[in-house]
């Protein structure tokens, strides 16, 4: 197994970048839980708080409502960070919506996806803005790989050219070499978070 680097490390990591870098988080599924909340540790807690950054959080794979708990279990500052949510009304936990949170009814509606995330980059009232994209695997679950690779395109490039940095989390064991294509066109870095080391890489 890879030895991951710990929260703050990688928050290091990501302060180092360019403003508008695209970072890939690489989880090993063996002890996912872990991993994701580690992720979330590095990202909004470490990384945002230390540059002042507002954050808006793309669920395509838990309900934001799940997201928002594991947040206050982190000490993270709900009031820094919206959702767009495009998994609760398909699994049927929309009922108890939160106030930082945008509902889009199905997850194949991504240009609606790209239009809420847009609304909530204009109301951020911090100049540094980070999108979280959770995850490029279930975004291919609900949608063509094609239509998947040109959304992927367009809103990560529009978002770098702004000077925002991306986020976009991957379930390693999970990422199909399609996938790996798509993440290696739009990520300036990537960041593994356990899960084995890939042959011939040095640890990280």
């Amino acid at each position: 197994m890879a030895e991951s680097p710990t929260p703050s490390d990688v928050a290091d990591r990501l302060r180092a970048l360019p403003a508008g870098s695209g970072v890939a988080f690489k989880l090993g599924g063996a002890e996912y839980a872990e991993n994701y909340l580690a992720a979330l540790a590095a990202v909004l807690r470490d990384f945002a708080s230390e540059v002042d950054g507002f954050v808006i959080y793309v669920s395509m794979t838990n309900p934001s409502a799940l997201v928002n708990s594991l947040l206050g279990s982190l000490d993270i500052p709900v009031d820094r960070v919206f959702f767009v949510d495009a998994i609760s009304h398909v699994m049927m936990s929309h009922t108890s919506r939160l106030p930082n949170a945008s509902y889009v009814e199905s997850p194949t509606m991504l240009e609606n996806i790209m239009l809420r995330v847009e609304y909530y980059l204009r109301r951020a009232r911090s100049p540094r803005k980070i999108v979280v994209l959770d995850s490029v695997n279930s975004f291919a679950i609900h949608n063509d790989p094609s239509i998947l690779a040109e959304f992927f395109h367009i809103m990560v490039n529009n978002l770098k050219s702004r000077g925002i940095t991306t986020v976009i989390l991957a379930v390693t064991e999970d990422t199909s070499p399609e996938l790996e294509n798509i993440l290696s066109l739009v990520c300036d870095d990537t960041i593994r978070l356990g899960g084995p080391a890939p042959a011939g890489a040095a640890r990280t």
